[in-house]
C-alpha cells in the first residue's frame, strides 16, 4: 500500500508542468510558468508551452530569468571565507535559423547578479555585455554560451564555451558529444531545429564545471564535452539569478527553450522528456524560396515602375497639351505676343499664391519672366465668345506701343483658346485706393503728393486723348487703376477696356462699360465712350483724392451717399471745404484744394460739351488758366436728376453680381469692388466700383 501511494505521488509530481522547490525548480514545458519567470525584450511564452527567446527579427535581444534569486555563496564556519555553492541545470533547446544556411548569434545560460543588462548589445555580445563592460570583473557573471558564429577568440563555427565576465571563452569546443565508452565525438548541429539537451554542473568542492550536450534521443553521455577547473567564489555574489539571454545580429534565428530544471546543493532534477513540447516547425528560407520571393518582388517592382512611368508620361503629355498653342496665321505677325509656356512658368502655373489682384474679367498674377527674370503683372481674361478676339488683339498691339511716364507699360499679350493674357509692368507699391483709404503702417499721403498724383494722371490722359497717333479712350479711370511707383509718381494702368479710334473720327457704339460711380451719364443714352467720358471719370477721381472717400458710400450720412451730390451741395452753399479729407488735418494749400474741388465739379458736368478737355485740365492745375466762375450753371436739374436716377437704377437692377478685389498690378487692395455689368463679346467688360 505504501509503495502504491509513493508511486502515485511521484506520478503527480512528474505530471506537473512546473514545479518550484526550495533549492530549485523544474519546468517540463512552460504552461503556467509566467508567474515564476521574468521575461524581457523579445521573449514570450507560446500557447504550446514553449519559451521563445527571440523571433526572426534582426538586431534584437531576449531575456528569460527565474524570478527569484538563489544563494550562491556559503560558509562552513563563521571564520572561513565564503565558497561557491554547487549547482546543476538541465534544459532542452531548439534553434530555427531564418535562413537555411546561417542563423542568429546564439544564446547563453547565465548566472548573474541581475535579471536585466542595461546597455547590452545584440549580435556577438548575446544581449549580455557591450563593448564598454566586456571583461569587467565587476560584472560577476558566469555563462555557458551556445554560439552559432565565430567567437571572440576566433573559435570557428558553431561552438560551446565557458565564459567569466566576458564574451571571451575560457574554454570552448565545437558542438558535439562523446559516444559512450569511446573517444569518438559526434557533431551536433545546433541550427537543425532538433531538440538538444544540455547538462551544466558545478562542483563547489572540487571546483570544476562540466558541460554536456546530446540530441534528445541520446541518453546523457558519460564523458562531458567541457570540463574546466575554476573556483567561482570570486565570481559569484551571495544572491544570483539564473536564466537565458539570446540575440540576433545581422541574421536571425528563433531560439526556443522547451524544458528547464535547476537545483542548488543537491542532486540533479531530471526533466520528464515525455512531457516536453515538440519543437516548433517554422518555414525556412530556402534558396528556391529566396529565388521565388526575389522574382515576385522584381515583378511587382517592375509593374510599379511601369505604372509610375506611365502616369508621369501621361502627366507630361497632358501638361504639354494644356500648354500647346494653336496659332492662327495673323498671330505670328504680332511683335508683342508672349508664348503661353513662358507666362505659365513665370506665374508658377498660375498658382493661387501668385495672385496679386482680381479685377474686371480676370485674375492678376505676379510673374517672373524666365528669360530675363523681370517682374511682370499678368492679367488672365476669360473670353466667352469666339468673336472679336482678332480685333481686340489688334488694339492690344497698338496699345503696346504707348510710351508715357504716367502710364503702365502694356508689354504684350497672349491668346490661348478662349483665354487672353495681358502682360504689364509690375508696380510694387500698389494702387492709389489702397494707399488712400486703407494705408498700411499708418502711411499718409500728403497734399503735395496727392496734387502731383492728380497732375500725373492728367498728363497721361492728355497723351492718350491727343498726343498719340490714335485717340485712346481708357474707359476705366479710377483710383484702383492708378498705381504708385517708389517715388509715389502716378501711373495709369489696366487697359483691358480701352478703345481706339482715329483722330477726327467718332468712336463706335459699344455696350456700357466702366465702374459704377465713374460712368458718365451720356453713356446710358448713346453707348459711345469718348474722351469726355474719361474726363468725367477723372473729375470723380479729383473729388475722391480731395475728400478721401469713394464715389459711392452706402454707409455715409443721409444725403452723402453720392460723393458728387455732396460736393455740389456744399459748394452751392459756399462751404465746399467741408468735404476735405479730415486726415489732412488742414495741412493743405487752400487755393489748390478749392481748385481741385471746383475742377472736379467742372469735369463731372452732366453734359459732355460742358466739360474741359484734358489739355484744359492741365492748364488749370498748372495755374495757366482759371476755371469759369459760373461753371455750376451748366448743370440743370433735369440732367442732375437723370444722373442720380441712373445710379439708382443700376444699383437696383441685378447687375451687381459679386464682390471682388481691385485689379491692380501691385499688392492686393483691401477694398471691396463690384462688377456692374455682365461681359459681352464686343468689349472686355465693366470693372470694379469703389464704395469706400
Amino acid at each position: 500500500m505504501a509503495t502504491t501511494i509513493a508511486l502515485a505521488f511521484l506520478l503527480f509530481f512528474l505530471a506537473k508542468p512546473a514545479q518550484s522547490l526550495t533549492d530549485g525548480f523544474i519546468f517540463n514545458g512552460f504552461h503556467g510558468a509566467i508567474a515564476n519567470l521574468s521575461l524581457d525584450g523579445a521573449s514570450i511564452i507560446r500557447p504550446d508551452g514553449v519559451l521563445k527567446l527571440t523571433n526572426q527579427s534582426k538586431n534584437i535581444i531576449g531575456h528569460a530569468f527565474y524570478s527569484s534569486p538563489f544563494p550562491m555563496l556559503e560558509k562552513t564556519t563563521s571564520s572561513a571565507p565564503s565558497t561557491a555553492a554547487s549547482f546543476s541545470s538541465s534544459f532542452v533547446f531548439a534553434i530555427y535559423p531564418w535562413d537555411s544556411n546561417e542563423g542568429g548569434d546564439g544564446f547563453a545560460f547565465t548566472v548573474s547578479p541581475a535579471k536585466q543588462f542595461p546597455g547590452a548589445e545584440p549580435g556577438q555580445y548575446l544581449g549580455i555585455f557591450n563593448s564598454s563592460n566586456n571583461e569587467n570583473p565587476a560584472n560577476h557573471l558566469f555563462a555557458v554560451e551556445f554560439d552559432l558564429v565565430n567567437g571572440f577568440a576566433g573559435t570557428d563555427g558553431s561552438h560551446i564555451g565557458i565564459n567569466i565576465n566576458s564574451m571571451y571563452s575560457r574554454t570552448s569546443e565545437l558542438a558535439s558529444y562523446y559516444v559512450n565508452g569511446t573517444d569518438v565525438k559526434e557533431d551536433v548541429d545546433m541550427n537543425s531545429g532538433e531538440r538538444i539537451q544540455v547538462w551544466i554542473e558545478y562542483d563547489g568542492v572540487a571546483e570544476i564545471v562540466n558541460v554536456t550536450i546530446s540530441p534528445l534521443s541520446i541518453l546523457k553521455p558519460i564523458r562531458p564535452l567541457l570540463s574546466y577547473p575554476i573556483d567561482l567564489s570570486p565570481v559569484l555574489e551571495e544572491s544570483m539569478y539564473v536564466g537565458f539571454s539570446a540575440s540576433n545580429g545581422k541574421v536571425s534565428s528563433s531560439h526556443y527553450i522547451l524544458g528547464w530544471s535547476f537545483s542548488i546543493n543537491g542532486s540533479e532534477l531530471p526533466l520528464n522528456i515525455s512531457q516536453l513540447p515538440e519543437s516548433p516547425r517554422e518555414v525556412r528560407k530556402s534558396a528556391g524560396f529566396k529565388f521565388k520571393t526575389n522574382a515576385i518582388i522584381a515583378v511587382v517592382l517592375s509593374a510599379i515602375t511601369l505604372f509610375v512611368l506611365t502616369v508621369l508620361l501621361s502627366v507630361i503629355i497632358y501638361r504639354r497639351m494644356m500648354q500647346a498653342e494653336d496659332l492662327e496665321n495673323w498671330e505670328l505677325d504680332c511683335p508683342h505676343r508672349f508664348r503661353y509656356k513662358d507666362l505659365y512658368a513665370a506665374t508658377k502655373g498660375f498658382k493661387e499664391s501668385e495672385v496679386i489682384g482680381v479685377g474686371g474679367f480676370g485674375v492678376v498674377y505676379k510673374g517672373l519672366l524666365p528669360s530675363s527674370g523681370q517682374a511682370v503683372a499678368v492679367k488672365k481674361i476669360s473670353h466667352n465668345s469666339g468673336q472679336g478676339i482678332r480685333e481686340f488683339v489688334a488694339e492690344i498691339e497698338s496699345l503696346g506701343r504707348l510710351r508715357h511716364k504716367n502710364l503702365i507699360h502694356l508689354q504684350g499679350w497672349c491668346k490661348r483658346k478662349q483665354d487672353l493674357l495681358l502682360v504689364y509692368d509690375y508696380i510694387p507699391n500698389g494702387s492709389l485706393d489702397a494707399i488712400l483709404f486703407k494705408p498700411k503702417d499708418d502711411f499718409f499721403l500728403s497734399w503735395e503728393q496727392r496734387y502731383n498724383i492728380l497732375k500725373g494722371i492728367a498728363s497721361g490722359l492728355l497723351y492718350l486723348h491727343e498726343e498719340w497717333e490714335q485717340v485712346v479712350i481708357h474707359r476705366d479711370v479710377k483710383s484702383s487703376n492708378v498705381l504708385l511707383d517708389a517715388e509715389m509718381n502716378a501711373r495709369l494702368g489696366d487697359f483691358g477696356l480701352a478703345r481706339l479710334h482715329d483722330h477726327g473720327k467718332n468712336p463706335r457704339t459699344t455696350n456700357v462699360v466702366g465702374t459704377l460711380g465713374y460712368i458718365a451719364p451720356e453713356l446710358a443714352h448713346t453707348g459711345k465712350a469718348s474722351a469726355m467720358s474719361d474726363v468725367y471719370a477723372y473729375g470723380v477721381l479729383l473729388l475722391e483724392v480731395a475728400c478721401g472717400r469713394g464715389p459711392i458710400d452706402p454707409n455715409s450720412a443721409p444725403g452723402h451717399m453720392l460723393l458728387l451730390d455732396w460736393v455740389r451741395e456744399c459748394d452751392g452753399v459756399g462751404r465746399v471745404l467741408d468735404v476735405v479729407d479730415p486726415k489732412l488735418n488742414l495741412w493743405y494749400v487752400e487755393k489748390e484744394m478749392v481748385l481741385v474741388l471746383r475742377l472736379g465739379l467742372l469735369c463731372t458736368q452732366s453734359r459732355p460739351e460742358a466739360r474741359p478737355s484734358m489739355r484744359q485740365v492741365i492748364w488749370y492745375l498748372n495755374g495757366e488758366d482759371t476755371i469759369p466762375v459760373h461753371c455750376k450753371s451748366f448743370d440743370d436739374s433735369s440732367w442732375v436728376d437723370e444722373t442720380g436716377s441712373m445710379y439708382v437704377n443700376l444699383i437696383s437692377r441685378d447687375v451687381i453680381t459679386r464682390p471682388y478685389r481691385s485689379s491692380e498690378f501691385g499688392p492686393i487692395s483691401s477694398r471691396s469692388d463690384f462688377i456692374t455689368r455682365p461681359y459681352h463679346s464686343s468689349s472686355f467688360g465693366v470693372t470694379s466700383s469703389n464704395p469706400s
